[in-house]
């Protein structure tokens, strides 16, 4: 008879024998992985919490969701902290981070996949209309460590609007904002916000749209909130901003250890059993993950690659390109109309749609 991880524990409080005691641990930390999250508010958390749901099986492996601060701290977390095996981030932390060599993982750090979009969210007063009027004013780009506080400060830089950031957390900031000592806050998370879905049209705020400008859509993709999200803050036609690739990367593990092989043994778990992410009630998220996209400047973990490579990338597509496409177009076409602009042409279509796959298979950024 299998004796439940509880019930040794029981034996344990009532004086279980050293041996028995041995057993507990072995099996408790079989197969473990330990991977950091941004906050309960974040959808990195609850990607994280569906990974556990559907690899760990309680007995030749383990998932364990950390609870992090958020990209930036993840990051030195990742490389400092004992245990912790794999991270999800931003790529523009991910990046940041190494240009500004603040962390030292240049050489070290790998990956695994790239993952979903997260949405650049920027809720605001309801006497605030656009970006531009927020110039000189109190803007919340989250708390130190957070990876909003990487994408925020730079899309207004960007955007040229000097704004005077302040630094709560999420939920601090909303009632912040709800109270009118900010004007705006910023935060980078997957739509829709579990944060924001208390929030009322009487409460009077609202997202503000960001301008694509060159210089973002060459660091950002386009994205929209919806009606359909958010239905007490945004009307209909939604709200253009900007999103920012996540991905899930490796603590520099020795190759030899047994960390480095729990590694592996989860890379071909998630890998394999993919496919069971995209059922309900999972997060919608993971039907934007396409497995054998690469990230650009950086190095696969080798099991991770090895399995790519023998498997074929199109087993690792969650959606076909055709499929792509379709929805694609149908999204130039509704902002197009939203917008008042021209309808593009068919050649400019497949024009965006091939800058877009480039970006999206990672040959370019």
């Amino acid at each position: 008879m299998r004796i439940s991880a509880l019930t040794m524990l029981m034996l344990a409080a009532a004086g279980m024998p050293p041996a028995a005691a041995d057993t507990l641990a072995e099996r408790a930390n079989r197969g473990l992985v330990e991977v950091i999250t941004g906050s309960t508010f974040g959808s990195s958390a609850r990607m994280a919490e569906d990974l556990a749901d559907v690899l760990d099986d309680g007995a030749t492996r383990r998932v364990l969701p950390v609870i992090g601060k958020g990209s930036l701290q993840d990051l030195v977390d990742l490389k400092a902290l004992r245990g912790v095996d794999l991270a999800i981030v931003q790529t523009d932390v991910l990046e940041h981070v190494r240009t500004q060599r603040l962390v030292g993982i240049e050489g070290s750090l790998t990956y695994i996949a790239k993952l979903y979009n997260e949405e650049f969210h920027l809720l605001a007063r309801g006497d605030i209309r656009s970006v531009a009027d927020l110039a000189g004013k109190k803007v919340n780009f989250g708390n130190q460590g957070d990876g909003t506080t990487v994408t925020g400060p730079r899309l207004f830089e960007l955007l040229k609007v000097k704004v005077e950031a302040t630094s709560y957390g999420q939920a601090m900031a909303l009632e912040k904002l709800k109270s009118g000592q900010i004007a705006a806050m910023a935060f980078v998370t997957g739509k829709p916000a579990t944060l924001f879905s208390e929030l009322r049209a009487q409460d009077g705020l609202h997202f503000l749209a960001v301008p694509l400008k060159s210089e973002i859509a060459s660091a950002y993709i386009p994205a929209r909130l919806t009606a359909e999200d958010y239905p007490a803050l945004v009307a209909q036609g939604g709200v253009d901003t900007v999103a920012v690739g996540m991905v899930l990367v490796v603590a520099n593990l020795a190759p030899d250890s047994e960390r480095y092989r729990n590694a592996a043994n989860f890379v071909e778990a998630f890998f394999t059993q993919f496919p069971k992410l995209l059922e309900a009630p999972h997060h919608p998220k993971w039907s934007e993950v396409n497995l054998a996209a690469e990230l650009p400047g950086w190095r696969r973990f080798a099991p991770a690659d090895a399995w790519i490579k023998r498997n074929g990338a199109a087993s690792a597509v969650a959606m076909s390109e055709d499929q792509m496409r379709d929805v694609f177009v149908k999204f130039l076409d509704e902002r197009s109309k939203v917008s008042g602009n021209a309808t593009l042409s068919s050649e400019q279509k497949d024009q965006l749609f091939a800058q877009f796959k480039r970006w999206q298979d990672g040959h370019d950024r």
